[in-house]
């Protein structure tokens, strides 16, 4: 979701921000109160015009979506209203008032279902540093800080955002329409409690309050990650980029295999994911399908992109066969490895690269198949088995200044860098290092830091310098040629 603009607001504000955010006319819920008793009480067989009959039924929809997420990988739960009213049936041939009750409760039966998580409404209070983020679809997402310091996004219905409006314009139902936004955010709330894995975002608790009957105001309250933009990460190292990508294919791994059935991303773009401390996370899942496509022959069963489409097999269950994994997998392709994977990858791997590209491209992995390759990708990487057996070694040209460092002034430059401001690298050994060193002609010595990356490497400062300054935790390595000109 992308940032608007920033508002710094006072932890007193969020009750009101979050309520102003759902707010109705005073004279709309004077006008359908009368309703609502009367749909409650079934004196009235036809309140509702078929498109109003239509918006129920798409909420009911989104209640019974819910509920079956809720429901799966576990014993289904008792039936929260009475007979004739089941599953699926209400909407077509009861009373108005009966659609009411039915819906009522199997609302309270969805939001009963939810785990309270770590935080809740309690915490409210105690959360600071409230700022505006954005505004989707369907959701305002902002930003706040617990007590323990750490940063949390809320996420509430967006009163302004398409999902309302486009629901209003058609039905003309306002408060109604805000109910069926909000069972989006429920829906999102049952996936994050369904689905635990370290590329989805964390969900911390949720807070919901309101009446059934008035319109219910939901926040979910999750882990804050950076939003992914393409442009910086292009000026990132490759193994940063690696990972990101790694990150990807670790994530739609579970989602093919997810307690819930192959998992399809409807809305598969970056802006949908988030960075946590380097690594990628989907942050909704609102839009998610456990539907495989229904065939009857092979021809019903082609996946179609912008530039290319795909032909697949249709099963004897009458399923597209692996549709869901299979889209997921191109779309990672076209918005992800396409961009990432490949440029400035190290000399040795990059024909491995070169085949995973080719496959997912050509869509010849599965996504088992893919984790595999990329597996073995990190396998080589971090081992150092890539390096280029080189014909000598260069760490003999240099001398070692234990108990030194370099001068800290401002020195030259190099691409992919750690630190735009200097030559920051990361590197498997010494004799590496020393490689690097050689190869560049502005550079005169390097230095060893005491930070590694996230496969194990080391990340070494690459100086012109060779001005030596006392530090017992550091050590120098000068160029031979070097220090003969300072003599």
């Amino acid at each position: 979701m992308r940032n608007l603009y920033i508002v710094p607001l006072s932890a007193a504000l969020i009750f009101t921000l979050t309520l102003l955010i759902l707010q109705l006319p005073a004279s709309s819920h004077r006008r359908r109160g009368n309703a609502q008793r009367s749909w409650a009480s079934g004196q009235h067989e036809s309140l509702f015009n078929p498109r109003q009959r239509e918006l129920v039924d798409e909420m009911e929809e989104r209640v019974e979506e819910i509920i079956r997420y809720q429901d799966a990988g576990r014993r289904a739960q008792p039936v929260l209203f009475s007979a004739p009213y089941q599953v699926g049936e209400f909407g077509r041939s009861h009373t108005d008032g009966d659609v009411f009750s039915v819906l009522k409760e199997k609302t309270r039966r969805a939001v009963g279902n939810l785990n309270r998580g770590t935080i809740g409404c309690s915490d409210f209070g105690n959360i600071t540093g409230i700022e505006f983020l954005g505004s989707g679809y369907t959701k305002t997402v902002l930003k706040g800080t617990l007590q323990d310091g750490t940063a949390i996004a809320l996420k509430v219905v967006n009163r302004q955002g398409e999902e309302v409006m486009r629901c209003i314009r058609h039905y003309g139902q306002t408060r109604d329409c805000y109910k069926l936004a909000a069972y989006k955010i429920i829906k999102e709330i049952t996936l994050l409690q369904k689905l635990q894995h370290p590329n989805i975002v964390q969900l911390y608790g949720q807070c919901y309050y309101g009446s059934l009957e008035d319109g219910p105001v939901i926040t979910a309250m999750m882990e804050l990650g950076t939003p992914v933009e393409m442009i910086q990460l292009l000026q990132t190292p490759w193994e940063e980029r690696f990972r990101i990508c790694l990150s990807l294919v670790k994530l739609l791994h579970y989602l093919a295999h997810s307690p819930l059935g192959s998992l399809l991303l409807l809305d598969f773009q970056p802006h949908q994911f988030v960075i946590v401390d380097g690594e990628l996370k989907v942050t909704d899942l609102d839009d998610v399908s456990t539907e495989e496509l229904s065939c009857k022959t092979d021809s019903d069963c082609i996946l179609e992109f912008p530039t290319r489409n795909f032909n697949l097999q249709c099963t004897a269950e009458g399923k597209c066969q692996k549709i869901n994994e299979k889209r997921n997998l191109y779309n990672a392709f076209r918005y992800f490895f396409i961009y990432l994977l490949p440029y400035s990858a190290p000399y040795a791997l990059r024909p491995l690269l070169c085949e995973i590209m080719n496959a997912t491209g050509d869509l010849r992995y599965g996504i088992n198949k893919t984790l595999e390759a990329f597996e073995e990708v990190l396998h080589l990487y971090k081992s150092g088995l890539h390096s280029i057996n080189r014909s000598r070694s260069w760490l003999e040209d240099y001398k070692i200044f234990e108990g030194f460092r370099i001068q800290d002034n401002s020195d030259y430059k190099c691409w992919p860098s750690y630190n735009h401001r200097s030559c920051l690298l990361s590197v498997h050994n010494r004799e590496e290092a020393a490689a690097i060193c050689h190869s560049q002609k502005q550079c005169q010595s390097f230095i060893f830091t005491r930070q590694a990356t996230w496969p194990g490497w080391y990340l070494v400062s690459f100086r012109s310098s060779t001005e030596l300054i006392l530090d017992i935790n550091s050590t120098v390595y000068m160029k031979s040629s070097s220090l003969r000109a300072l003599m």
